[in-house]
């Protein structure tokens, strides 16, 4: 296969840009719009072209009626294009199956009405089950069942310890628990925030079959257990398993056979979470303490007490214990703490804390009522009063992670007004951030396009409607449903960035996995990374492209999306990612069941 270099690429990119006849294309939100909605759509027309705006209409397609729009706007053009449109037709509220008919082009199928998402909260768990390490239930194997052995642990180095479990990151087989713990809060909280949406249609074990508990919650439950064994001790936290030497293999998890030096396929190592930088070969992070880390472990566990205490008491009182062990050690090693480098130095660069610590100790607080912890759940916030990356023009990767602070949305329910304030400013700011950076294009894309872009658009979802819900202020509706749309393909690829959503196509169909591309797995309702800067993609180590780009033509020298296996910068599915978007589907899918 030939490989391109990086400046090549970039050659190849620039030239498509000049030479591409790019056509006049409408993206709409592939999946639909709710009934009470704002509904936009956007033309984009190429360079040279005069459209007639007289000539856009919404066509019923059962029917064949034409619905002029609201209005058409004129909006900052996307390069290459010549120009942008927006296409407004809120008030179009009669359910249906529609498509935006204009200058001689039509816009994919969708539809209008409550029930556009209904199910959709449950699509992100089938790609959370085909993660599953340890027993992985739609591949029927084990895999990784020798997991692990501790290095650079001191005199423990070399011991065995049973770390089965949990979730592969993405389309490579490391796990850790800087994600993995955040996966486990977002799907908690989602269920939270709606408990009666949650269907039953899986076990414990992620086999079909009802078990009387709602499939989240089992697969919550499947990330705590493994935290669990990634806690052995009160005073040993563990970060992380295997590391980048993961990518000499890309085939089926079960057989995998990368050595780490105890035996093809044998133990992986595990690493323990570290205030000081560690890697075991040339590659060092900048790990400076271990509240990040052991701060999400107390926030997740504390959060699973709640949740399961009418479930399984047991099990909470165990997770509740432990979360208090773990605040208290978090504390105490301020600092954050990121995952190890090894051959290769990339690696998750988390260097904020305090949002970590903010949200574990109002966690602390509701669950024995000591003020103390209020208290210092507000100093946390008052650090960190607008979570960094908005507003921001890029960022390292994970710089700022998790991508949203619940701990503000907390706080911003606090009995005492003066507080409650404070932190819903704090959510409004960074709205406004976001919002202000988005003003200059015409799909109000204010997000940086860093390495997995879609996560922190879908925390901008996630945020915006919380705030929203705790204020009814709806100041930032347009800015909420454009980054919603963005995610179904209202953006400038038309591209849904969620695999299988919706089931009439427009997703990926080439994602970053070797489970996709080699052994034809489904991996239905996986978020992929998203548009990235052309700089990352023409940076990062084996990035090339194996096909014609598809999207060629509109690709633009700042950022691109590449729908290709050999993309890992913007087209490789994330669990973290994947787990985020519960609570915001969630949100979606109970329209219709609320009216």
């Amino acid at each position: 296969m030939k490989k391109f270099t990086a400046s090549a690429i970039a050659a190849l990119l620039f030239a498509g840009s000049l030479v591409s006849h790019a056509d006049t294309a409408i993206r709409v939100n592939r999946m639909g719009y709710l009934t009470d909605d704002l509904k936009k759509a956007v033309v984009m027309v190429p360079q040279g072209t005069s459209p007639n705006l007289k000539d856009i209409a919404i066509v019923d397609v059962k029917t064949g009626k034409k619905i002029a729009p609201d209005k058409v706007l004129a909006g900052a053009a996307w390069e290459p294009m010549g120009a942008c449109y927006t296409v407004d037709f809120s008030s179009l509220k009669t359910p249906g199956r529609y498509v935006v008919k204009g200058g001689g082009v039509v816009s994919p199928e969708f539809g209008i009405g409550d029930d556009v998402y209904a199910g959709a909260n449950e699509v992100p768990l089938f790609y959370m089950r085909q993660q599953r390490c340890g027993f992985n239930p739609v591949l029927g194997e084990k895999c990784h069942t020798h997991d692990g052995r501790l290095v650079l642990s001191g005199k423990d180095d070399g011991k065995h310890i049973d770390v089965t479990g949990g979730w592969h990151d993405a389309s490579d087989y490391l796990q850790y628990l800087t994600t993995s713990a955040n996966a486990v809060f977002q799907m908690l909280f989602a269920y939270q925030q709606n408990p009666g949406i949650w269907a039953d249609s899986y076990d414990a074990a992620g086999l079909p079959g009802k078990n009387g508990v709602p499939d989240i919650l089992d697969e919550a439950r499947w990330g705590l257990e493994w935290m669990i064994k990634m806690n052995p001790s009160d005073t040993l936290y563990l970060n992380q398993i295997a590391d980048d030497r993961d990518h000499r293999f890309g085939g089926h998890p079960a057989q995998d056979n990368v050595d780490y030096g105890w035996g093809p396929g044998m133990d992986r190592p595990v690493y323990p979470c570290s205030g000081e930088p560690y890697g075991l070969q040339g590659n060092k992070n900048d790990s400076k303490g271990l509240a990040s880390s052991v701060g999400k472990f107390s926030s997740s566990f504390s959060t699973g007490a709640e949740v399961f205490r009418s479930i399984d008491p047991a099990f909470a009182d165990e997770l509740e214990r432990r979360a208090g062990v773990a605040y208290e050690v978090a504390k105490a090693n301020p600092g954050a703490c990121q995952t190890a480098p090894c051959i290769s130095p990339y690696y998750y660069e988390e260097d904020n804390w305090v949002d970590d610590m903010e949200l574990a100790a109002v966690k602390r607080y509701h669950a024995t009522g000591d003020k103390k912890f209020r208290q210092d759940a507000i100093d946390y916030g008052r650090m960190e009063p607008v979570t960094p990356w908005m507003g921001a023009d890029s960022a390292h990767h994970y710089q700022w992670y998790p991508f949203i602070n619940i701990g503000h949305v907390l706080l911003a329910q606090d009995s005492e007004k003066k507080v409650s304030d404070e932190f819903i400013r704090n959510l409004k700011s960074g709205l406004d951030r976001v919002k202000e950076r988005g003003q200059n294009n015409v799909f109000m894309a204010g997000v940086p396009f860093i390495w997995c872009s879609n996560n922190l658009t879908v925390a901008l979802v996630t945020q915006a409607m919380l705030y929203r819900e705790l204020t009814g202020d709806h100041s930032y509706i347009d800015l909420e449903t454009a980054a919603r749309d963005w995610l179904f393909g209202l953006n400038p690829w038309g591209q849904s960035m969620i695999i299988g959503m919706p089931e009439s196509g427009g997703f990926p169909e080439d994602p970053h996995s070797p489970l996709h591309k080699q052994i034809q797995t489904d991996l239905k309702g996986g978020l992929v990374d998203g548009p990235v800067y052309a700089n990352i993609f023409n940076s990062l180590r084996g990035v090339h492209l194996e096909r014609e780009d598809l999207f060629a033509p509109y690709q633009n020298s700042i950022v691109v999306y590449h729908d290709d296996y050999h993309d890992y910068s913007s087209n490789e599915p994330t669990m973290d990612g994947t787990a985020s978007m519960t609570y915001f589907l969630g949100k979606l899918a109970s329209q219709k069941k609320n009216k």
